[in-house]
């Protein structure tokens, strides 16, 4: 594994505990990407030094340091300027990396689908960009005026001019899978289908809890961003009601900007769903960060006002007593009488966005009691003998075919709210 040196500063606006959080969750995010720390440097400062992050009396120490464990990469716990980048890269020998390019690292190896593998490409050249040193925007005027005279096109201006036409192509190519993900998120409109989507901070069991649900057997490891691309899959509820479940990249704080752009389209999963499931780490001592940052980030996107259900997870791994905030559940992810008890409460809060209805089915109206069965909350099902018709109950979408058939029609059915 490559050797690592952690340099993290703490600056006044962070208290003791947040900073401690935060270079915790970047030494997981260094063992996800396949590195072994060595060690870790700290410093309280004021402010960010403008030109090396650190102060000087901590860039010798690093550079000491570096050179005694031999270790190939040190890794900031911050975003770098371009100029920041390239002074600490020519002061220490080793590769200078920050959280960023970190996080796209893990992003770029955890990438199975086109669109996911686009998409990091895109962030990362996006991050790059800005950090090709050299004489800046003046080469691009090659051909007229002074100092644009000589031989021609350089390495410097050959490589933006490639970056930037391969960002052009891939936001052309991501712009047919964003079409393609619309029609299909219309397509599940037109039909009715209701979605659920699961979120929540990274490594919070989203994907164990995805795969309780639907069966579907996702990777699932205890490793940060453990899932990148996106699934959906059919889900039964307790009634037989069919819904779509889909689960989503995890977020964390200080989540880099080009990544959220990059994967907007994915993520636009969330703003179509009846119902967003945010499942987060109970035993986790950031619990009420990790929360903040995912609300910060699903009001970014627009979806703060849909309906939620709490989720909290891993109860198996708490060391003391936790209170359950109300109309939350406190499970394990892996217990599968909490995953009875998550699917009836899905079903609870799916009821509550639907009417009641009331409807008598003749007996050979046995195609509409199976759409009943698939596409409402059917609680009731009772034959008559007397009137040799179904009678039944349950709860529905309003704005649905099915409703407004049951509406329409009312020689075979009556509809109560």
């Amino acid at each position: 594994m490559e050797s690592v040196i952690l340099v993290a500063c703490q600056l006044p606006s962070q208290s003791d505990d947040h900073f401690e959080s935060s270079l915790e969750e970047l030494e997981d995010l260094t063992k996800t990407a396949g590195g072994q720390v060595a060690a870790v440097v700290t410093q309280k400062r004021q402010k960010i030094d403008s030109a090396t992050y650190i102060g000087s009396g901590k860039l010798q120490e690093l550079d000491a340091l570096e050179k005694e464990l031999a270790a190939g990469t040190v890794i900031f716990n911050g975003e770098l300027s371009p100029s920041q980048q390239g002074r600490l890269g020519a002061l220490l020998n080793a590769k200078v990396l920050d959280r960023t390019q970190l996080i796209l690292d893990i992003f770029a190896m955890r990438a199975r689908s086109r669109e996911g593998k686009l998409q990091v490409e895109l962030a990362q050249l996006q991050y790059l960009l800005p950090r090709l040193s050299g004489m800046g925007e003046s080469l691009s005027r090659l051909g007229g005026g002074i100092g644009t005279r000589g031989p021609g096109e350089t390495k410097l201006e050959s490589d933006r001019r490639y970056i930037r036409s391969r960002m052009k192509d891939i936001r052309s190519q991501l712009k047919t899978v964003v079409a393609h993900r619309k029609r299909y998120r219309d397509h599940r409109q037109t039909n009715n289908q209701c979605q659920v989507v699961i979120v929540g901070y990274t490594n919070a069991g989203k994907s164990t809890l995805f795969n309780q649900l639907t069966a579907a057997g996702t990777y699932a490891e205890n490793q940060l961003f453990a899932t990148l691309d996106p699934l959906t899959r059919k889900m039964a509820l307790p009634s037989g009601f069919m819904v779509l479940l889909s689960d989503t990249v995890g977020f964390i704080q200080e989540l880099p900007t080009q990544l959220v752009a990059a994967f907007r389209s994915t993520l636009e999963e969330v703003s179509g769903a009846q119902l967003i499931l945010h499942v987060l780490d109970a035993s986790d001592p950031d619990l009420m960060v990790h929360e903040k940052t995912v609300r910060h980030l699903l009001s970014e996107l627009g979806a703060d006002d849909l309906p939620m259900l709490m989720i909290y997870n891993k109860k198996d791994l708490l060391q003391t007593p936790f209170i359950v905030p109300k109309g939350s559940l406190l499970v394990s992810a892996k217990d599968t009488a909490d995953r009875d008890r998550i699917l009836a409460e899905i079903q609870t809060q799916i009821e509550a966005q639907m009417v009641a209805y009331h409807a008598l089915l003749p007996a050979d109206e046995g195609k509409l009691l199976n759409e009943l069965k698939r596409n409402t909350i059917l609680k009731r099902q009772e034959y008559d003998e007397a009137s040799q018709a179904y009678e039944v109950g349950g709860f529905v979408f309003p704005d649905t075919p099915i409703a407004a058939r049951l509406t329409r029609d009312p020689s075979s059915m009556n509809k109560e709210s």
